[in-house]
């Protein structure tokens, strides 16, 4: 690796900086003593002579993938009674099938329906809606009881079937095995399924091919694989089939003889024999522990401990004790609600005299009932849902609903960089010729695209035009060529477009090789002379290509030039080819002081040379490098690579993703900590944060940390930093994971995103974890909450916003069901005093006007006040207390006094009506109509409506908790017309106001439905009560919210012109 302060060079970059490594655990050939092990040895406990190895026969095969390492190529060959020549018989393979199964790692766990369904049901007010049923069925209220059933059905329908649609999107984003491959099945190369390869298999290995399964090589030339999904390395690893490892425990990234499933193929070719599939591949196995039930400390103890930590475990799952922010909030709501229910009814209970007559249980059951929102589970879940819905049309796949209100409560983003805050490309930006030119590529937004960006030429920009002149100078025309001849990467234009349309920025562009060489490749084709056009001219052959290798960081290839002479074309790491080169120390002190000064502008550096050499001297048919050893090519290779004269230096990066500035100000001004958590180079990693604002002009050095020196500190240690640093270069997993403890130890919320099968436990770990869609494992995406289907950080953004706006309108309509529950309370129990003439109190509302205000008007004026748009300044304020919840002091305070103002003016209403005529209330009134009931059915109706029309106002003052209903939006629409731009704005609570004001007089006037269902009676002057409670409510609202503005009670509301 190197310390940190070496240049970042191209040996950090496209070349693996791992691979084949000379140390005291690698022999890099066959011990003489290594003989092939006998077929049916169980090798399971390795000793450092893989040779001594038991042989005693047996007729079942038998190989511990985790031994295939230290093992020579006809040792596992002969273990797994497998033939390299010929591969396996096709009726051996079908055998081998049915008794390891099909190569392909399980799916979700998330997928199980019984998973799904517990989800819906796990909270308490689920529990205290089906206790309510329970007590409305037993006193034969069936209508009541019925219509709860009802709300408790319809959410656990909406939640499971958004839940199961999540799921089974996830599912089709899966796409780590890969599909195909090229297996030797009785001496035929046959492409077939990946999931029907089993152990024993032969597998042809190119590049861009996703390796199917583990393999230990049997052959590989120039080979390379890129393991970042399993093993985290930001950088290609070489492979070579002939090292044998002495160590059974060496890390999977060091197995050099070994290639793994998922991994991917960047360069060179091999053949490898297949020595594990499915899930028990190491892909497979880190799938299998993630899918395992997650138990925490408790579960683990043993005895009445244990039992005891279980069942409550158990229960708090039960209870809805166990999730997010929200989840645990509403939960701990419900049982509150559930214990004044509970008590209101011992006070009704008590007023009696505990006298509990069949009357006295139904008003005190209906006092209970009327503490409990309904509606409040139901309205939540369609909000919810409707909120992933537009979040998938984010590019965001919601797994859990949870999840998506719990985003919104975000304080820090764990982010990584490539692929995420960058395009995941890299980029020739930069060129310094030996003569002092230099070159630089600035606007590029598609980084295979040659006419993508715009050229200068020492800061004069280039037109196309004038591109072929500068190409002819000689020297930018010798580096153009050397970086396009020695390369192995391959641009394309798209069958549907015009191949030679490469100046056409519309034209799609494909590539296939390593990300440094493909970025060389679309430099060289932006002057025209790309690899097929230097080679489709006939000038130039190639004769012998002497490929990059970890131990030299280098490539180096020899062409012909045309003239009859030759040409060694070189490029690699700086330190790896200045000392070959013909330059004098001035030279080489100049030469390193550009280099560093390009590596501190966080590029990665690329030395380019060549020199004419002797045609005659090197293999003029490429096919028979294929054979030949690398002692046959070093003198040729010697030859090549000496007194090579210097052309310049390339600076390549990773560009940031267009988005990703604006992105970083929209947190930074949203109070939310951006952090970057990448395995790249800390130069690299800090140009990039600095660029899109990650870090500032003036960010410390405690800001920026290499891991190595955050994973030394203790806890304790980490604890006493001011701030977390924002830049984490060279991350492990292990990394990831201690930067989210310490952010919960201080109390934060935080955002996690990965990729990689090693990223699972951080982002398990973290409050939100966030996989990649395109780039992601399915490991990672079982693990995750969220999906990003085009892994962009402006998704996680647009996903913040998204559940801030959920929880402002969560605020919303709980406001406004709590406010109509407050006021039935106080009416129901104040209600206790009007007795007809045997004592007998009379119900100011019936039982089914009281659910059909908490069922019918209310629940839609909540889901209309959920599908409210987002505030102006809603990602202009700090994260909401997460100590606080939902329900903050704001919310608490307006819910009392909007539910005693509405409580009130409906007990007014009632006593306006019952004590207007001297006929009295009448007796029996609470069961059905009489001839005494006149005056009470009528008072019940006046009440009724006056509780609808007070509901239906309340919808629209409390869609903001501050401004002014006729000043609600002043930055859009000002002037005394300006309420009705507000109510029409949000159609949909337009709607369910409407609905609610018509649908108020059939049920007030509609015969048989009023007397013998509602239980009160069509009224006429008592129109002129609801109006003026409705006029005095509106006031007491209005002077309310004027007093909070004016004393600065409520949320800060933006500053704008116009607002009072």
């Amino acid at each position: 690796m190197g310390t940190e302060n070496e240049l970042d060079v191209e040996g950090q970059t496209e070349p693996p900086i791992r691979g084949l490594t000379r140390s005291a655990s690698v022999s890099s050939s066959i011990p003489p003593s290594a003989s092939p092990t006998l077929a049916g040895t169980i090798v399971d406990s390795i000793t450092d002579d893989p040779a001594s190895a038991g042989s005693n026969p047996g007729p079942i095969l038998s190989l511990n993938p985790e031994s295939a390492h230290i093992l020579p190529v006809p040792a596992v060959v002969s273990l797994l009674n497998s033939d390299l020549e010929n591969g396996l018989a096709p009726a051996e393979a079908a055998s081998r099938l049915q008794q390891h199964g099909l190569n392909k790692v399980e799916g979700a766990k998330g997928l199980s329906l019984w998973t799904i369904l517990l989800r819906q049901v796990s909270n308490s007010l689920t529990l205290v809606l089906l206790i309510t049923t329970v007590l409305s069925f037993a006193i034969n209220d069936y209508i009541e009881g019925g219509v709860i059933i009802a709300v408790i059905l319809f959410n656990i329908i909406v939640g499971f079937f958004q839940d199961y649609r999540a799921e089974k999107t996830i599912q089709a984003l899966y796409a780590l095995s890969a599909p195909t491959c090229k297996a030797l099945r009785d001496g035929k190369v046959e492409s077939i399924r990946a999931e029907d390869l089993v152990p024993g298999d032969v597998v042809r290995l190119g590049v861009g091919d996703v390796v199917p399964a583990d393999l230990r090589l049997a052959h590989s030339i120039n080979l390379s694989t890129d393991e970042a999904l399993l093993t985290g390395e930001s950088v290609p690893v070489s492979k070579h089939a002939e090292v044998i490892l002495k160590a059974r425990d060496v890390p999977l990234g060091d197995r050099t003889n070994m290639v793994y499933s998922a991994s991917t193929i960047t360069r060179g070719r091999g053949t490898g024999i297949v020595v594990a599939t499915g899930m028990s591949t190491e892909v497979g196995k880190i799938a299998m522990l993630l899918r395992s039930s997650r138990r925490n400390a408790g579960n683990d103890r043993k005895g009445i401990r244990g039992v005891v930590s279980r069942v409550q475990n158990g229960f708090r799952v039960v209870l809805g004790l166990d999730g997010t922010p929200l989840q645990v909030s509403l939960s701990k709501f419900a049982l509150l609600l559930f214990a004044l229910a509970i008590t209101l009814a011992v006070i009704v209970f008590s007023v009696s005299r505990w006298r509990v007559t069949s009357e006295v249980l139904i008003y005190g059951i209906c006092v209970a009932v009327a503490v409990i929102p309904e509606s409040l589970i139901a309205v939540l879940t369609i909000a919810t849902a409707l909120g992933t819905r537009a979040m998938a049309r984010g590019n965001v796949i919601i797994r859990r609903l949870a999840a998506l209100e719990a985003v919104g409560g975000v304080t820090n983003i764990c982010s990584d960089k490539t692929g995420t805050l960058t395009q995941g490309k890299m980029v020739a930006k930069r060129v310094w010729l030996a003569d002092g030119t230099e070159v630089e590529i600035q606007g590029t937004t598609h980084p295979f695209n040659p006419a993508s960006g715009t050229i200068c030429i020492n800061d004069t920009p280039v037109t196309s035009a004038a591109v072929d002149e500068k190409k002819t100078a000689p020297l930018l025309r010798d580096f153009l060529e050397t970086v396009a001849l020695c390369n192995n990467a391959t641009v394309t234009a798209s069958p549907a477009d015009d191949a030679n349309s490469s100046n056409n920025t519309n034209t799609t562009f494909t590539a296939v090789g390593e990300p440094t060489e493909i970025a060389l490749q679309v430099l060289a084709l932006r002057f025209g002379l790309g690899r097929p056009s230097l080679v489709a001219s006939g000038g130039h052959q190639l004769l012998s290509e002497f490929p990059f290798d970890s131990s030299c960081k280098r490539m180096t290839v020899v062409y012909t030039d045309g003239d009859n002479g030759a040409h060694a074309y070189a490029k690699g790491a700086l330190e790896a080819l200045l000392p070959l080169m013909d330059v004098d120390d001035d030279q080489k002190v100049h030469i390193v002081a550009k280099a560093e000064s390009l590596a501190a502008e966080g590029l990665r550096v690329l030395c380019v040379a060549r020199k004419p050499v002797n045609a005659a001297t090197y293999t003029q048919d490429p096919t028979t490098l294929t054979i030949e050893s690398d002692a046959q090519k070093m003198p040729r290779r010697a030859n090549a690579e000496s007194s090579l004269t210097f052309v310049g230096l390339a600076g390549l990066y990773d560009p940031p993703r267009v988005e990703s500035a604006a992105a970083i100000r929209k947190c930074r001004d949203a109070g939310i900590t951006v952090h970057m958590l990448t395995g790249d180079h800390v130069k690299t990693a800090t140009a990039i944060a600095t660029e899109i604002g990650i870090l500032g002009s003036s960010s410390g050095t405690g800001q920026i940390m290499v891991a190595s020196e955050f994973d030394a500190l203790s806890d304790a240690q980490i604890d006493a930093m001011q701030n977390l640093p924002l830049v984490l270069a060279r991350c492990s997993p292990t990394t990831k994971v201690r930067m989210v403890e310490a952010m919960h130890r201080r109390k934060a919320f935080c955002v996690m995103t990965g990729d990689g099968v090693n990223d699972s436990p951080a982002l398990k770990k973290s409050d939100v974890g966030i996989a990649m869609g395109l780039n992601g494992s399915d490991v990672a995406k079982e693990a995750a909450d969220m999906v990003l289907t085009d892994d962009n950080f402006a998704s996680i953004v647009t996903a913040i916003e998204e559940g801030r706006r959920l929880f402002d309108n969560i605020q919303k309509f709980l406001l406004h069901l709590l406010i109509s529950n407050i006021a039935q309370v106080i009416l129901l129990l104040i209600g206790l005093a009007f007795k007809d003439p045997n004592g007998v109190s009379v119900f100011p509302l019936s039982p089914l006007e009281i659910l059909w205000a908490n069922l019918v008007t209310s629940s839609f004026l909540a889901l209309g006040l959920g599908l409210e748009d987002a505030q102006p300044d809603v990602m202009q304020r700090p994260p909401h207390d997460l100590t606080v919840g939902i329900f903050t002091r704001e919310l608490i305070t307006d819910k009392f006094v909007y539910g005693t103002a509405m409580g009130a003016l409906c007990l007014a209403a009632f006593s306006s009506v019952a004590y207007s005529v001297p006929d009295g209330l009448g007796t029996g009134c609470n069961e059905e109509f009489h001839s005494s009931c006149g005056v009470a059915f009528r008072a019940r109706a006046t009440t009724f409506a006056t509780l609808t029309f007070l509901l239906l106002i309340t919808a629209w003052e409390a869609k903001h908790f501050t401004r002014s209903l006729f000043a609600m939006h002043p930055e859009k629409y000002s002037g005394p017309l300006s309420v009705f731009r507000t109510v029409w704005q949000n159609r949909f609570l337009f709607g369910a106001v409407s609905a609610g004001f018509v649908i108020s007089f059939p049920v007030i006037y509609l015969p048989v439905v009023n007397k013998v269902v509602f239980k009160h009676a069509a009224i006429s002057w008592e129109w002129g009560i609801v109006v003026g409670c409705t006029v005095v409510y509106v006031a007491i609202v209005e002077s309310w919210k004027a007093i909070k503005r004016r004393f600065g009670l409520g949320a800060q509301v933006l500053v704008v012109t116009g607002e009072a």
